[in-house]
């Protein structure tokens, strides 16, 4: 597994609790991205990494979903999220899945098998 970015890159595109570690949102991102690396047509090196940070965001928003309002008194939030399957939920899966010019993301946000393996199957 080729980790291609870093915690520092991760933070800069979204806001993480420190006492959450971001090593296994890279980690699982990475598996992803190595899969696209591999793919004929695979994209640039540089996009490799932002594809990778993109994924990395959007695990951790599944471990710490991201608030699109709060109020202080009644104290009350309100999360983002959107009602989708895959990559789709998140701003940051979408980003990774604008990036990714193999169609991988894409065929596994739909359950779609994409190089001999099914991809995040919805069961259908």
């Amino acid at each position: 597994m080729a980790i291609r970015t870093t915690e520092a890159a991760v933070q800069g595109i979204i806001e993480v609790d420190s006492a959450i570690a971001l090593d296994p949102f890279i980690e699982g991102a990475s598996a992803l991205v190595d899969d696209i690396a591999a793919a004929e047509g695979a994209p640039s090196a540089t996009r490799l990494e932002l594809i990778e940070r993109y994924l990395s965001a959007h695990f951790y928003t599944l471990r710490d979903p991201r608030p699109v309002s709060e109020r202080a008194g009644p104290v009350s939030q309100t999360f983002q999220s959107k009602v989708d399957l895959g990559f789709n939920s998140s701003h940051y899966g979408q980003m990774a899945i604008s990036l990714d010019n193999t169609g991988l993301l894409t065929s596994a946000s739909k359950g779609k098998v994409a190089g001999g393996v099914v991809w995040l199957s919805d069961g259908v």
